[in-house]
């Protein structure tokens, strides 16, 4: 009798949880239960809500049974009520801007040059990993950060040019504003370049990484093909154009002779890697190809730097949050 007693009372108590928790069930109904989607068994389902054990006798089993279908009501209006707010008009809206976004992310770029751009792939990566990564860390151990963190800045407002022509070529003056009083400030106050402080609380001038390839698509050229440059990396053929014509307004093009100019360049992109050893290491352990990762996250990166240019929105987030 005691026995009864005490899994009535138990039972009674998980009925009464369940029915206070429809938040556990209502977000499994939302746009992102596909991540949830594999543990639902374990959220709703009975093999931990209600123990069995091996001492409990039939007529406890079909209490138990009972208990089940007591419990599957209050899931049941849960669910139900999930249903209804999903299906309210702003549930929808946001429903209907996620596949919106959704298709545009899964959206690529045309590769028909795959097998060179791979054996470029293949080219750059060994470069990577067989010389500019280990002159890279030699140059990390001897230098100290801050100093590399001062010639990047240095070679950052150097580029300055770049930034100011593709603000203006787009009318975007408040960007053009921003570069120039950058510039300026870092110039004067910043030692040449190497301090930057127009990002400091009192000026609050944002750093920005405009560039002509970004100007042209704000203005609706689409990126074309991809292509792998050779030592340069990913790009497409829109970029490629911006490419040359960033050649044309850095000043550094135009150290002569062309050693000093190869010397110069090649300075610059190992104190860089410095800064930034780990990250390509992190994308290609993470994917399964990492060509095909590459491409997509250079064509996601640069889609979303046009879309920034031209003042689009974000994409909306999961679950109606906006």
């Amino acid at each position: 009798m005691s026995r009864l007693l005490f899994t009535a009372l138990f039972l009674t108590f998980l009925t009464v949880a369940c029915v206070h928790s429809p938040s556990r069930i209502s977000s499994l109904a939302s746009p992102a239960a596909p991540f949830v989607s594999p543990l639902s068994g374990n959220a709703s389902g009975s093999e931990q809500d209600v123990p069995t054990s091996g001492g409990i006798s039939a007529d406890s089993e079909s209490g138990n049974q009972d208990s089940r279908k007591s419990l599957q009501e209050p899931e049941q209006g849960a669910k139900v009520a999930a249903k209804s707010q999903d299906e309210s008009p702003r549930s929808q809206e946001n429903l209907r801007d996620q596949e919106k976004w959704g298709e545009e992310e899964e959206a690529t770029i045309a590769d028909p040059l795959e097998p060179f751009n791979r054996a470029m792939f293949h080219f750059n990566d060994k470069l990577y990993f067989w010389a500019l990564k280990p002159v890279a860390q030699g140059y990390n151990w001897v230098v100290p950060e801050k100093a590399r963190i001062s010639v990047k800045n240095f070679f950052t407002n150097l580029a300055f040019p770049i930034r100011f022509v593709s603000c203006l070529l787009r009318a975007d003056f408040k960007c053009a504003g921003s570069e120039f009083g950058r510039f300026t400030v870092n110039t004067i106050w910043g030692v040449g370049g190497l301090l930057d402080p127009s990002s400091s609380t009192q000026l609050n001038l944002p750093k920005g990484d405009a560039d002509l390839g970004e100007t042209l698509g704000v203005y609706g050229l689409g990126q074309g093909f991809y292509f792998v440059w050779p030592v340069l990396g990913p790009s497409s053929a829109r970029d490629s154009v911006g490419l040359v014509g960033g050649f044309f307004l850095y000043p550094v093009s135009y150290i002569r002779p062309w050693p000093a100019w190869l010397g110069v360049r090649t300075y610059q992109e190992v104190n860089d890697a410095s800064l930034r050893i780990g990250d390509y290491e992190s994308l290609k352990e993470a994917a399964i190809d990492p060509y095909v990762a590459l491409r997509d996250a250079y064509f996601q990166y640069r889609q979303k730097k046009v879309e920034a240019g031209r003042g689009q929105p974000e994409p909306p987030k999961p679950g109606g949050v906006r």
